[in-house]
């Protein structure tokens, strides 16, 4: 079977990590299976249009079979509200296509140090599952400024919403292998449950649903207390469940103990879309050096296909995603081609040919 990629460069640092993913991707699969579709997009974009997503680029990513994204964002490109343009680009998608799994890998790799000092690669692998078109996200475009002196948001949750994203994640359980330290199988469920109401339902769901999963088991953890936990017992967690404001949190502290945003791969899952990209942002600081790392585009790109394969009953894509993540790990596992984020100085083309010759 032949899929249909839509490729968004986006800005900054974008356009480079997205077509590294791009180079990756085509050397794993193979030639003919993966038909990469350019379309534009993000601050730069709108600088030039004044559409952030056109209507043509949305079309596009609603009858493509998934959709790849570099990364959007441009200092002082905002809109009269003050929030950013850039992370418009794939907050439209996410809301449009209703994309409501934000699924974030914590992984530390072999050749990786992580700041946790006692902790090494294969003793942190949990994956952090985000409600993503819920809860305080709910009011973008819609909180309240009144008079410049009374602002609020409000935080909204469903049944719906909950539930669908409490399945999902003790079904990403079910899969796995459990957590590190115990084997067990685990979904604990982040929240606020013990000061506010919104929280407590959601708590109360998620153990509604788990009733349909008797072997998974089922923990709970305070947002301020779980910050503390996944630093000093990281390996205890195996699947980790959010409402959407707390998990995005959340999901940055995790990558920070298995090497930084730069390792950090990212899915945008709904029923019939999915969206990936890497966890960081645009760093147009350093756009158009090569100097960027494509590693969390590159590991993206394995969640795109491994989402692909099960959408698609693909077993061949399923080994072309195992080749990617282990084409990763034993570049960063040798050591002698890292990006500058985990102390190397490989740029990012030579990271990204040093991936495609372990592939081949």
């Amino acid at each position: 079977m032949k899929y249909n990629i839509v490729s968004l460069d986006g800005d900054g640092i974008g356009p480079e990590v997205c077509q590294s993913a791009v180079q990756v991707l085509r050397e794993a699969c193979g030639v003919g299976v993966l038909n990469f579709l350019p379309f534009e997009g993000g601050a730069g974009h709108y600088q030039r249009s004044g559409h952030v997503l056109p209507e043509e680029t949305f079309s596009a990513c609603r009858s493509a079979h998934a959709i790849l994204h570099g990364a959007a964002g441009l200092p002082g490109v905002t809109y009269a509200d003050g929030t950013e343009v850039g992370n418009d680009l794939h907050l439209q998608l996410r809301f449009k296509l209703d994309l409501f799994a934000n699924v974030r890998p914590i992984r530390l790799y072999q050749g990786v140090k992580s700041p946790l000092a006692d902790f090494s690669a294969g003793q942190i692998d949990y994956v952090i599952v985000r409600e993503n078109t819920e809860g305080l996200y709910a009011s973008r475009g819609a909180g309240v400024n009144l008079r410049g002196e009374v602002v609020t948001d409000a935080l909204v949750m469903t049944r719906l919403g909950v539930e669908r994203v409490a399945k999902f994640a003790f079904d990403l359980a079910r899969r796995r292998s459990g957590a590190p330290r115990d084997h067990v199988r685990r979904v604990t469920v982040c929240d606020k449950a013990n000061i506010l109401k919104s929280y407590a339902f959601f708590r109360a769901v998620c153990l509604e649903v788990s009733q349909s999963y008797a072997d998974v088991q089922i923990d709970y953890a305070y947002a301020d207390a779980i910050t503390v936990h996944m630093l000093k017992k990281p390996d205890f967690y195996d699947v980790i469940v959010a409402e959407n404001m707390l998990g995005d949190i959340i999901s940055d502290l995790g990558a920070a103990t298995v090497g930084g945003l730069g390792v950090a791969a990212s899915a945008e899952l709904g029923l019939h879309h999915g969206l990936f990209q890497g966890a960081h942002g645009s760093a147009p600081d350093i756009a158009g050096q090569n100097v960027a790392s494509p590693i969390a585009t590159i590991l993206s790109g394995a969640l795109m296909l491994r989402w692909l394969a099960d959408k698609h009953e693909d077993a061949t894509l399923h080994i072309a995603a195992d080749r990617v993540e282990k084409a990763v790990e034993d570049v960063l596992a040798r050591g002698d081609v890292m990006p500058a984020d985990l102390g190397g100085q490989a740029r990012c083309t030579e990271v990204t040919q040093a991936v495609c010759r372990q592939l081949a």
